[in-house]
């Protein structure tokens, strides 16, 4: 590669290389899969028994084909996926930040309803948002204690996106509370206001060990290499788990069409085995046998069972896992930077900015789901 091209290629170069490839081949098949599930509404369905359900041993065997596809590619085409995979990263992170509202939304919507009949869900909707709003000026005391460390000089920098966090919450949480918010609430605000400093203290502690006020970087330098592998695996695992609730909470990004409803209900056979023993004993003919009516009764069961809907969307769970793998693609190689350092994960200052700008993407979409049913009043923003 030296002698054609002039370019002599690092040992980073060829990690990154190594994790685009990987990465891109788990892109293609998740991506396959979303495809050829898509639109697969009932549980009948073909398609939904032999590629969602069943041949696991085939499956696995088109995956490690797809992932050993990539590394006959040429640079060229696995710098574009690198590339690519920015965008898509930060699909998934705003995926995740929806969801993440639609959850604490739903959980307050059901524990002031159970309210209603007891005031004890009530007293525990306060105790959670206590503690949260407590864990928030908690984490803002640790981020001032481990990113301003005393002797590293002024640290404007990270003076000022700890800061920032603090008003951003504290702005959304007033805002909440004004007449305007009709769904505000003290826990949705709370609780969005504690992922907001998670997501701080995360770019903080990104930043690059050797920058002096990074004092948790500093001291985690020390660390031996079993607990920077633990670490890996904990930020991995958790990025699955972060796909698994995504790609199975799909009737948020669905629109419900009532013609598909009427169709579902329209498939269900209408007559049962039970209406048709009454009708055969009415006209005077012979009931059917014991064994007879419970063959007539599992099959129609089996009908039915066919006919229902799938409880989650199959083609939008792939779709989830194609992003995710995108996104650990990034946090493995610090978002494609240069300066990732070596036998670190999500270091270096691009992975500052990226989670900064997505700290900033969840305040202001919490701050436009309370404002957005009084500007627009005439359309449904309901989760």
């Amino acid at each position: 590669m030296r002698a054609a091209t002039g370019f002599e290629p690092s040992d980073k170069w060829f990690g990154q290389q190594a994790v685009y490839r990987i990465s891109m081949g788990n892109f293609m098949f998740f991506g396959a899969m979303s495809l050829a599930l898509l639109g697969v509404k009932y549980k009948g369905e073909k398609r939904g028994q032999v590629l969602q359900h069943g041949n696991w041993i085939i499956k696995f065997v088109v995956w490690i084909a797809f992932n050993a596809l990539p590394f006959f590619f040429p640079n060229s085409v696995v710098q574009a996926y690198g590339w690519a995979a920015r965008f898509g990263s930060g699909l998934f992170l705003i995926i995740q930040m929806i969801i993440l509202l639609d959850f604490t939304q739903s959980w307050n919507d059901t524990w002031v309803k159970n309210g209603e009949e007891d005031d004890r869900w009530l007293y525990g909707l306060l105790g959670l948002t206590v503690t949260c709003l407590l864990g928030v000026l908690a984490i803002a005391g640790v981020l001032f204690y481990f990113f301003k460390p005393a002797g590293a000089g002024s640290c404007s920098l990270n003076v000022f996106l700890i800061t920032a966090s603090l008003l951003l919450c504290v702005g959304f949480s007033m805002l909440s509370l004004l007449p305007m918010a009709r769904n505000g609430s003290l826990f949705p605000s709370s609780t969005t206001a504690l992922y907001i400093m998670y997501l701080c203290y995360s770019a903080l502690q990104s930043e690059p060990r050797d920058y002096e006020c990074n004092g948790l970087g500093h001291r985690l330098n020390a660390a031996s290499g079993s607990t920077l592998v633990i670490g890996m695996l904990v930020t991995l695992l958790s990025v699955v788990y972060s796909a698994l609730r995504a790609g199975s909470n799909t009737k948020l990004f669905m629109i419900e069409d009532s013609d598909d409803e009427d169709a579902a209900h329209m498939a269900i056979p209408l007559i049962d085995a039970e209406s048709v023993a009454g009708a055969n004993s009415a006209d005077g003919a012979a009931a059917p046998s014991p064994v007879t009516a419970s063959r007539g009764e599992g099959a129609t069961a089996a009908a039915i069972d066919e006919y229902q809907p799938v409880t989650y969307n199959y083609s939008f769970f792939h779709l989830i896992f194609a992003l995710a793998s995108m996104y650990i693609a990034m946090l493995m190689t610090g978002w494609g930077a240069v300066e990732q350092e070596k036998d670190r994960l999500d270091v270096g200052w691009t992975s500052v900015w990226v989670k900064t700008a997505a700290e900033w993407v969840t305040g202001l979409l919490y701050s436009w789901t309370l404002v957005a049913p009084a500007l627009f009043p005439d359309r449904d923003f309901a989760f």
